[in-house]
């Protein structure tokens, strides 16, 4: 048999890259489109900005609401934020707005005890900002212990419809005297209702809200004959009317001079609320409670300095935002940066959520997939190597192991076809020997094989 001539040696080129962006993006695509995917889900849930501009229905002009509502408008102007304040009647109408859908309308001061028919079941509160109690004044020679020594009388309860004739008929319903009885009760603006005391027109006087400045209570107690009512009964009345808090009102705190009152006075009050809907945005809730510490902080005739605003829930739930605020104060963006700028900080933490837990993680893991990649095609040609000569050892024939060696060259050129980024040189080049082993076992086995060069 003639001998055969030695097979021209392989000398092509390996292709080396720097890297292999077809398996680079193979690689990082999942994980980009995943970060992708958890950013859109993200964006979901991310709060719009803050609006600009926010509604806030408050009483009439010179109203202790109104007044109030003007001093919230200076504070949220240094924050860009218009206040646009909207006109109404005192806290039934408040609500009643805050209430109705089809009014433009954010928050409001209301006061505590309204009748529950008035409420929506979603307006929540940002807290309790300040007191309105209850004076009831009366004429008499001897005091009246308990209100329901009143009945019988002609009473002036305020104006249907405002905050302090709900919470009159709410008081005196608790004494057993309700409209429509023997008692009169007359519907009197506060300072109708003073001058028909003064006047000796009517036998006693509720007077809350604007109606109960303190000229007014120093005017009837001067006057002769007239007492304040001391509510002896008062915890009593705050357990039964779960709104109403006990004020120690201290002797001589109208009028030093004069001692008025003549001894400690007990009265009963419930706070107004700052509502709002649940629509409000968070950074205008913190805005609101912020502006609210600096309203209503300080100290009065009738509280103490730092107790309002409070959290303290009476006839609205603490909003989350609220309760978060006055459990830890403004959020890190807010306390260091301006407001807009905080707004924006704030926002974008959520889309910044998906980029540490994904991203990061990802960005570690796409190396280490690169690599697996590359060396896969590596591997894959040690498996056909392998297996080619598992099948070399059933065969001793020359023409089989020509056959076999054929297939070797053809594994040869793959791997040199193979475009790998020239870190993964070394690996390639220990393929190829191992190559050239199989090449050369199969050689000895019956057919002389020139090495390639």
């Amino acid at each position: 048999m003639e001998e055969s001539k030695p097979k021209t040696p392989l000398r092509l080129r390996y292709r080396f890259a720097r890297v292999s962006w077809r398996d680079l993006t193979i690689v990082a695509l999942p994980i980009f489109l995943l970060v992708i995917g958890s950013f859109v889900v993200a964006a979901r849930y991310l709060q719009p900005a803050p609006p600009t501009s926010i509604v806030m229905t408050a009483g009439t002009v010179g109203s202790a609401f109104r007044n109030n509502a003007e001093k919230y408008r200076k504070i949220l102007a240094r924050n860009d934020i218009t206040l646009e304040i909207l006109p109404s009647q005192g806290s039934v109408e408040n609500l009643r707005l805050l209430s109705d859908p089809k009014v433009r309308v954010d928050v409001g001061f209301v006061q505590g005890g309204l009748p529950t028919e008035l409420r929506s079941n979603d307006l929540v509160s940002l807290g309790s900002v300040f007191y309105e109690p209850l004076f009831v004044l009366y004429r008499g020679r001897v005091p009246v212990v308990r209100l329901s020594e009143l009945a019988g009388r002609k009473l002036a309860v305020g104006v249907e419809g405002s905050g302090g004739h709900a919470l009159a008929l709410a008081v005196l319903k608790e004494n057993g005297i309700e409209p429509g009885g023997p008692t009169s009760l007359l519907p009197l603006p506060g300072d109708d209702a003073v001058q028909a005391m003064l006047e000796n027109r009517v036998d006693a006087v509720f007077l809350a809200g604007d109606s109960a400045h303190p000229d007014a209570i120093r005017r009837l107690m001067h006057a002769p004959g007239v007492r304040l009512f001391d509510f002896v009964q008062a915890d009593g009345y705050v357990r039964r009317l779960r709104f109403l808090s006990r004020i120690d009102l201290p002797m001589g705190v109208f009028d030093l001079g004069g001692n008025l009152p003549e001894r400690p006075i007990t009265l009963i009050a419930p706070t107004v609320e700052l509502v709002a809907r649940p629509s409000l945005h968070p950074a205008l809730s913190d805005l609101l409670i912020e502006a609210a510490q600096e309203v209503h902080s300080h100290g009065s005739l009738l509280q103490r300095a730092g107790e309002f605003p409070s959290p303290v829930e009476h006839d609205f739930p603490i909003s989350d935002d609220a309760a978060r605020y006055y459990k830890s104060g403004k959020s890190f963006a807010y306390r260091h940066v301006p407001f807009w700028v905080g707004s924006l900080v704030d926002r974008m933490v959520v889309l910044l959520v998906p980029m540490v837990v994904l991203l990061i993680p990802g960005a570690r893991l796409i190396p280490a997939l690169y690599r697996w990649r590359i060396r896969t095609r590596i591997y894959r040609r040690y498996g056909q190597l392998m297996a080619l000569e598992r099948e070399s050892r059933r065969f001793h024939d020359p023409e089989q192991a020509r056959a076999l060696l054929e297939r070797v060259d053809v594994i040869e050129r793959a791997v040199i076809d193979l475009k790998l980024p020239a870190s993964f040189a070394d690996e390639a080049y220990v393929l190829r020997q191992h190559i050239d082993f199989v090449r050369a076992r199969l050689s000895g086995a019956g057919l002389p094989v020139g090495q390639p060069k």
